[in-house]
């Protein structure tokens, strides 16, 4: 490595709104629990996995049908 580096040429990344973004989220147990053991079965982490299943219902434009019981 380089003591030092010149990035007085460098421009910004054109993709960097694109990057993921980390936020805090919080989820009950058993959903967490549901998306670990799919995980395991899809090889790949849990967080990437919500992301991929929240990114299709924002895709699909998909709104939770939700009723209040009297």
């Amino acid at each position: 490595m380089r003591k030092q580096y010149d990035f007085s040429g460098a421009r910004r990344n054109p993709y960097a709104k694109r990057i993921k973004r980390q936020v805090t989220i919080r989820l009950d147990q058993i959903t967490v629990d549901y998306f670990k053991q799919l995980a395991v079965d899809a090889a790949m982490p849990y967080q990437t996995l919500i992301n991929l299943y929240l990114r299709d219902c924002a895709a699909s434009g998909r709104k939770l049908a939700m009723a209040w019981k009297q």
